[in-house]
């Protein structure tokens, strides 16, 4: 595909382009075989920032999808690398999983609930309205607020649960502070993981399932972009934005073909 013959290095959004929850969407294996004996530089992205790197890795693993955890880069280490140039060894008082606690620690940031530089919101498996509580008063005593991303809710086995923006909001409209989201679609990240990779935009592509996040990321970004509809998008939702992708492809599995 000509789109992707001179590109030397990618970023690619996880579910909905490599896997559907447990299930490997079919060619993702190969698809990565082939970016690995091109010599392709690449990391495979993702918002959800409850999850380490070797976690995801053995999550993967479990589905069949076979990465290294250098391979995978989270909003968590996005969110953490953007503190840590902001605010070296700084404080936060924080909410979310190990992915988030431990991404924040290996940068030198101390969690403290005592006046933090910083409120950081993640995903966790139960938010405590006593934590919320707690991260209202430090933000309106002053403390930044910052959310790992955007996204309001997320998928789970019993359907729908409130995600890292919905909490954020709900600490918005409670101290009037305005967050700053370092996750898809916030190019930072993308960015962000260009360096880690010691790439340029003007040499990568993202490639994602969704208009709002993926592709508008990568765009603003500066990469190339490639729409895969084997996510949550078809044709006719790409057309309603005002942005397009620089191609549209079925799945992962086409870039080579």
């Amino acid at each position: 595909m000509s789109v992707f013959a001179d590109v030397q290095a990618v970023l690619c959004d996880m579910d909905g382009v490599l896997v559907h929850g447990s299930q490997i969407i079919p060619g993702a294996p190969e698809f990565l075989a082939r970016l690995r004996a091109s010599g392709r530089r690449f990391l495979v992205l993702t918002n959800n920032s409850i999850y380490t790197t070797r976690d995801l890795q053995a999550r993967l693993a479990r589905t069949g999808l076979e990465l290294a955890p250098e391979e995978i880069y989270t909003s968590a280490l996005a969110t953490a690398q953007f503190l840590d140039t902001q605010r070296p060894n700084g404080t936060a008082f924080v909410i979310g999983e190990t992915g988030l606690t431990t991404a924040l620690y290996e940068v030198g940031y101390t969690q403290t609930e005592h006046e933090p530089d910083y409120v950081v919101i993640g995903e966790t498996m139960s938010y405590s309205f006593e934590r919320i509580t707690q991260a209202v008063r430090l933000v309106a005593a002053g403390a930044r607020l910052i959310g790992t991303n955007p996204d309001v809710s997320g998928p789970s086995e019993r359907g729908l649960v409130p995600a890292c923006g919905a909490v954020v909001a709900l600490i918005q409209a409670a101290t009037g502070a305005q967050a700053y989201f370092v996750g898809k679609p916030n190019p930072v990240m993308m960015r962000t993981a260009l360096r880690t990779i010691d790439a340029h935009a003007v040499e990568a592509m993202m490639i994602g399932d969704r208009m709002d996040t993926d592709i508008i990321g990568g765009t603003e970004a500066g990469m190339r972009t490639a729409l895969v509809l084997s996510g949550v998008m078809n044709r006719g939702d790409a057309e309603r934005y005002p942005y397009r992708p620089s191609a549209i492809i079925d799945s992962v599995a086409d870039l080579f073909n």
